[in-house]
């Protein structure tokens, strides 16, 4: 009997939408419209016969039919991404895709790639910075580094430094007339936030503040930014005092542009992990970049040991 199958192209805007159950995120991946994989999916529901998704209080779910088909054509698009890799591996043996959070990228990992270049001249990094709020090691990525407290699964995750926060300013902000000498010097200064208010909120609180510090007038204002990277610059360029990861701010400690006011610190509990898919990891040119990776965090957290116990 034959059979025939759907349209290729409606089989991945199903896939990709049903990963993400959203067209808009669908959409992006694809590098298409939004009413492209509108069409598409809607065209391969026509060619079944069968309703693939529905909407529940604004929300794109997958009817059970949708699920069942879901399941079954992932591994099929998860194997033919595999196959294409290993095909393309023959002609790029030297290539690796690394994807990254924007603000690692541009503090930590783009300053030391030199580093690895040096060593591993061979290898060519691709660096594909991206927010990664879904924590998805895609299928053009070898390498990611996911950012909370794991675990995740189908993926080999290693943390590789834990995140706290602290404030930081510019030198010239030490020096001027509203100068940081106690925490509640911070009243009269302005705060700079990360995504939202609440990590100042948490930080005045896991210090002992008292409520009414922890409720003044900067911490419910102040600009808010989308990137760790945008708050340091701010810092740096005097706008205010920020609360940022300890990773980012390093190399702006370590220059000078930036100081730490105060040694109190957030520890969030979260942390940076690089991740790679358990097939891959005695793949050489990943398993090199990601030993590099713990090797040189784990060297640099040995010096502010011995910084610290000097």
């Amino acid at each position: 009997m034959n059979t025939r199958l759907p349209p290729l192209n409606s089989l991945k805007a199903f896939e990709v939408a049903a990963r993400h159950l959203s067209f808009t995120k669908a959409a992006n991946e694809l590098f298409v419209t939004q009413a492209a994989v509108s069409h598409q999916i809607k065209s391969l529901e026509s060619f079944l016969g069968i309703k693939l998704f529905m909407r529940k209080n604004r929300s794109l779910l997958l009817t059970e039919e949708g699920q069942s088909y879901y399941l079954d054509i992932k591994d099929i698009f998860n194997s033919l991404n595999l196959a294409t890799q290993k095909l393309f591996a023959k002609g790029e043996k030297g290539t690796i895709t690394v994807c990254i959070q924007p603000s690692l990228a541009i503090q930590w990992l783009v300053p030391k790639l030199s580093e690895f270049n040096a060593k591993y001249p061979e290898i060519d990094v691709r660096i594909k910075a991206d927010d990664g709020d879904d924590d998805t090691l895609h299928d053009d990525v070898d390498i990611a580094f996911y950012y909370g407290r794991g675990p995740w699964a189908n993926v080999n995750a290693t943390k590789i430094i834990d995140e706290y926060l602290q404030p930081v300013c510019s030198p010239a902000m030490l020096m001027s007339g509203n100068a940081l000498f106690e925490i509640k010097d911070l009243t009269k200064q302005t705060l700079l936030h990360d995504t939202s208010r609440n990590d100042w909120k948490r930080w005045f609180k896991s210090v002992g503040e008292d409520s009414k510090l922890v409720n003044i007038k900067a911490v419910k204002q102040g600009p808010i930014f989308s990137h760790s990277a945008l708050v340091l610059q701010a810092a740096v360029h005097g706008q205010g005092v920020a609360l940022v990861n300890n990773i980012l701010a390093k190399p702006e400690l370590e220059a000078g542009r930036l100081v730490a006011p105060f040694p109190q610190v957030l520890n969030t509990k979260n942390g940076f992990y690089i991740v790679v898919r358990e097939e891959q990891l005695e793949c050489s040119r990943i398993a090199q970049f990601r030993d590099w990776v713990i090797a040189t965090v784990a060297a640099e957290a040995s010096e502010v040991i011995e910084l610290e116990n000097y």
